[in-house]
């Protein structure tokens, strides 16, 4: 089946996402700059989240750019991220609100955990399920820095419970890792159109 109400869904939901989370940021209600220094937690827990759903979101247009098909079972497990993805705005504020306490920020881990436990499966969903998918499989390889991520959250819902600011540096340090977009799908889609190209003009030669 065609991938364009999956890819459109999918927009929709994660800019929702956003939206609840730019809702949590509550208007101080003195004219005082000083007012804005007790919001500290809320804004800086606000810009880690949109970071992680903007990489999100970044990659899985990437993604979905290199996949031909998609199956019920694709839609399933789509439907699986999202659900993480939507949490995303709970512990965010869960976390600021309660100045990066250990709790909070442990929960807040875990979530970005299953986050990418919900995109790998989908990777792999896609890459084995469908024939199709080659430019995918190939750009994809054996996804190093996915796996490294998924290891880190670990480490940092672990570090939390002893120190959360600790956890809270392992988070933004692992959103820093996929702030450059993933080029390796990018490169795989425009290789595969170049060729796709090329033997049109020698059909037509």
């Amino acid at each position: 089946m065609g991938k364009n109400r999956l890819e459109a869904f999918s927009d929709g939901v994660i800019a929702i996402i956003i939206t609840i989370m730019v809702l949590e940021l509550k208007v101080p209600h003195s004219a005082d700059f000083r007012a804005l220094l007790p919001l500290w937690p809320v804004f800086m827990s606000y810009v880690l989240s949109f970071i992680y759903v903007g990489i999100y979101w970044n990659n899985h247009h990437h993604m979905l750019h290199a996949v031909k098909e998609v199956s019920g079972g694709i839609l399933w497990a789509n439907l699986h991220l999202l659900f993480w993805l939507s949490l995303i705005p709970f512990v965010t504020a869960w976390m600021g609100e309660n100045h990066f306490e250990t709790g909070p920020t442990a929960a807040y881990g875990f979530v970005l955990f299953m986050c990418a436990v919900a995109y790998a499966l989908l990777v792999r969903g896609l890459v084995r399920n469908h024939e199709k998918n080659t430019t995918l499989a190939e750009a994809i390889g054996d996804d190093r820095k996915g796996k490294i991520s998924i290891v880190l959250y670990l480490a940092g819902v672990a570090l939390a419970w002893f120190a959360a600011w600790l956890g809270f540096l392992v988070y933004a340090a692992v959103a820093v890792m996929w702030l450059i977009p993933d080029r390796r799908i990018e490169e795989k889609v425009v290789e595969e159109i170049e060729e796709e190209e090329a033997a049109a003009e020698r059909e037509q030669q």
